[in-house]
């Protein structure tokens, strides 16, 4: 990879929908270029896919929490994970717990619920997100070649 594919990866991770023209004129090459360009970063796995954001506030899921686990059964909560809708991302972390995950729902009860369903897979310790400081995509200020 040089400068030009990581000044690409970096405009197409603001805006997924640039039009190949638009991006071609930030890196200062044509458009049969850059679409060659992102095609190989898309070969090569860097590109793994492009996403909507949504807003969970206007999808009635105004509650999100992190919930730690502590699991007795890591392959069981994995797959309980894995198959329930309010759960949107889920980490498998070293140290004194096992799971990280987060959840978007739309109630209290409705997390009590997803908690209570949980609980046979680990012990939970579940934060409720306040609000929400730093969400962005990984941007590429220094280049390395």
């Amino acid at each position: 990879m040089d400068t030009i594919d990581y000044e690409i990866i970096k405009h197409l991770q603001l805006n997924a929908k640039i039009s190949m023209k638009e991006l071609a004129s930030y890196v200062h090459l044509s458009a049969p270029a850059v679409t060659e360009r992102v095609k190989k970063l898309e070969e090569q796995n860097i590109i793994e896919g492009y996403y909507t954001e949504l807003n969970l506030k206007s999808l009635n899921r105004t509650i999100v929490a992190l919930i730690l686990f502590k699991s007795t059964d890591c392959k069981k909560l994995s797959k309980f994970c894995n198959s329930h809708p309010d759960v949107l991302e889920c980490y498998r972390v070293a140290g004194e717990i096992s799971y990280i995950v987060k959840v978007a729902t739309s109630s209290v009860e409705t997390l009590e619920q997803f908690i209570d369903q949980a609980m046979p897979y680990g012990t939970p310790s579940t934060n409720i997100v306040l609000s929400e400081y730093v969400r962005k995509p990984l941007l590429f200020n220094n280049f390395e070649e």
